[in-house]
């Protein structure tokens, strides 16, 4: 073999190898054994990876207060699958910072040691689910697909593999999948009053949606399971800040002490929420070191 040969060669390889380098490689699983919770990155090069969370929120059940109704319904059906019964997707909706995504991370907390795992995943790289799915499928373990402060603007590539996947594919196909889905927006997607103009009218007086309308509650209509959440009034949001404020060791005197500044605080910040109440219970606790109790 001439040398112009082998140098043509060499260069050949060398050219396959940087090129196979920057296509994408189908999704590998990581070690399971690390960590309960794993999160889906994509690189700029279009390789994604199943990242362990190596530090995972500590919140349990019991943590959360002034929520029991939707506590019940996400706690049954996440029992139901971890048991391997029937469940549904769920979708929570409502008002920020009132617990809907402390609640999905205190059902991890609550049902990991029974198999429970979570994977999370940006609206962005919902079109990857499916291969997400296939790395997971015939495990023995129960994944939940987390999509946090799920909302979508017109045209978006996510909207439509979502809307695909909760269509029943999943669930025909992997037992061992859910998805939980937290928002701001019941319906997914923003909606304009203009659209109201493709309403028609029946002499009879019936109403047709059109076509936009019924399109943009489409996705949400297919999770089988809704949890609304509401802003929290003074006396519920007091009581989230006794709890948390207990939680880190103050004593009920200096709680007590605590309630005009801490409506205050609430005040400043123009929301009574869970997230609101936890702030100024850190920021407190942390102030008043001294006045915790026994």
């Amino acid at each position: 073999m001439n040398q112009p040969f082998e140098r043509l060669m060499a260069r050949v390889e060398s050219l396959v190898t940087r090129i196979e380098s920057v296509l994408p490689k189908p999704l590998s699983a990581p070690d399971w054994t690390v960590s309960v919770a794993y999160r889906y990155r994509k690189r700029s090069s279009g390789h994604g990876a199943l990242e362990p969370v190596k530090h995972l929120g500590t919140i349990r059940l019991t943590d959360l207060k002034e929520i029991e109704d939707q506590k019940e319904k996400i706690q049954r059906n996440t029992e139901q699958f971890v048991s391997g019964q029937p469940a549904n997707n769920v979708l929570l909706t409502g008002s920020r910072g009132t617990g809907k995504s402390s609640l999905i991370k205190a059902c991890l907390n609550e049902y990991s040691t029974r198999g429970l795992r979570l994977i999370e995943v940006d609206k962005a790289d919902l079109t990857d689910l499916p291969d997400i799915v296939d790395v997971v499928s015939g495990l023995p373990e129960k994944f939940i697909v987390f999509c946090d402060d799920l909302s979508f603007e017109e045209g978006e590539s996510g909207y439509k593999a979502l809307k695909s996947i909760l269509d029943g594919s999943i669930a025909a196909a992997t037992p061992n999948v859910l998805i939980y889905a937290t928002s701001n927006r019941r319906h997914l997607l923003p909606e304009y009053m203009m659209e109201n103009l493709t309403y028609t009218h029946t002499e009879s007086g019936e109403v047709h949606p059109g076509e936009v309308v019924e399109e943009k509650i489409s996705l949400s209509e297919r999770f089988g399971l809704w949890v609304s959440f509401y802003p929290f009034s003074q006396d519920e949001y007091l009581a989230i800040v006794t709890q948390w404020l207990s939680s880190f060791g103050v004593g009920a005197p200096a709680i007590e002490a605590a309630r005009t500044a801490s409506l205050v605080w609430a005040l400043e910040r123009g929301s009574r929420s869970g997230r609101v109440a936890y702030q100024f219970a850190r920021n407190y606790a942390g102030q008043h070191a001294d006045i915790k109790g026994p």
